[in-house]
């Protein structure tokens, strides 16, 4: 499968939770990290969707936000995703930030260049990747 998103995750469904018209689906990771989508009942579906079944993840990198200095605040958002930079590859007006997970994952994010100086980003530095669960798509392997 190819995609243009940048953060596309292999996991397995770990918990899913019906509600009357979405459904929350934990995705968990290889090494322990996890995501959270949520979808719609009929794509709980079609996808097939259950505990124990292989699914694929995927967020654009223009979806995911960062923070730093994050341990006094709490989010509405489901997916909060600390770890360190690993990498910034800085273009004219934004700049592509990889984030490597303690599970050995990693998350990309494309954020402004002013944003990478107002949070101090840097290589080494920690920070935490944010993904509203309603910006996780989800499919299964044909």
């Amino acid at each position: 499968m190819k995609v243009s998103a940048r953060n596309v995750f292999k996991g397995t469904v770990s918990a899913l939770t019906a509600g009357a018209v979405n459904a929350e689906v934990v995705i968990t990771l290889p090494g322990g990290d996890s995501l959270v989508a949520i979808v719609t009942q009929a794509s709980v579906k079609s996808l097939g969707l259950a505990v124990g079944k292989e699914a694929v993840a995927l967020v654009k990198a223009p979806w995911v936000m960062l923070m730093t200095e994050s341990s006094d605040i709490r989010l509405s958002a489901r997916n909060c995703l600390a770890g360190t930079v690993t990498a910034i590859t800085d273009g004219a007006v934004n700049a592509e930030v990889a984030i490597s997970l303690p599970g050995g994952n990693q998350v990309v994010a494309m954020v402004t260049r002013d944003s990478v100086s107002a949070l101090g980003l840097a290589v080494g530095v920690n920070a935490t990747a944010v993904i509203k669960a309603s910006h996780v798509i989800l499919g299964v392997p044909a």
